[in-house]
């Protein structure tokens, strides 16, 4: 399994963010993009989840059994700054929609509901309407979101925006699980997210990508 981005280039209205962009990554791998804000770290992971149209280049996913057929957005969940959540519904009524919604990909296992509130530290809560809780409580049980409904890439803008300390290290282990069954991560920070052999891509902005940091 792995996922593949060839001689990408994308636009932010006339000018060009980034261009000639590749790499890989397989199964159990992370790629982490640092850099200041406006540098195409959230352009890139749009452009890789399918939600924004490249200027050039491609991005592909292979599968376990060597196919290429499907979109990597079939097989990716998108985390971004929004959590995607009714601030009417309660978490349980939220989540429920969620992996009802997304339905279960190929080659891995979900969690329930219930699991994946206590995986995110915040078991016992999941009845109470989603807008009442924190800031923090929100992005806990938006990352619950990734749980409900396997998907082998996760791609993860900010994850760890609005949390605390023991947050951060909570997430940085349910992705280090994910990647220790094989998932791919691909995400974008401003602090370190603590993740093991991960590799850095760091962003310049407008067309410029510093080659140099691959770890």
């Amino acid at each position: 399994m792995h996922l593949d981005a060839a001689n990408l280039a994308a636009r932010r209205g006339e000018d060009l963010i980034f261009e000639d962009l590749s790499f890989r990554l397989e199964s159990g791998e992370a790629l982490v993009l640092t850099g200041k804000n406006g540098s195409g770290k959230s352009t890139l992971l749009r452009v890789v989840a399918g939600l924004l149209r490249p200027e050039r280049g491609l991005v592909t996913f292979t599968d376990s059994q060597g196919r290429t057929d499907g979109t990597v957005s079939e097989v990716s969940h998108y985390f971004g700054h929004r959590n995607a959540m009714k601030s009417e519904l309660t978490v349980d009524e939220n989540l429920t929609f969620w992996r009802d919604f997304l339905g279960n990909g190929n080659g891995g296992s979900r969690v329930s509901v219930e699991d994946a509130a206590d995986a995110v530290g915040l078991a016992g809560i999941a009845h109470l309407p989603f807008g009442y809780l924190s800031a923090g409580q929100q992005r806990r049980f938006a990352f619950a979101k990734l749980l409900v409904a396997y998907r082998p890439v996760w791609i993860l803008d900010e994850p760890t925006a609005a949390l605390d300390a023991s947050a951060d290290r909570l997430f940085a282990d349910l992705i280090e699980t994910h990647r220790k069954h094989g998932g791919i991560v691909l995400a974008a920070t401003h602090q370190s997210l603590g993740l093991e052999e991960a590799k850095e891509l760091r962003m310049t902005g407008f067309a410029g990508v510093d080659g140099g940091v691959w770890g």
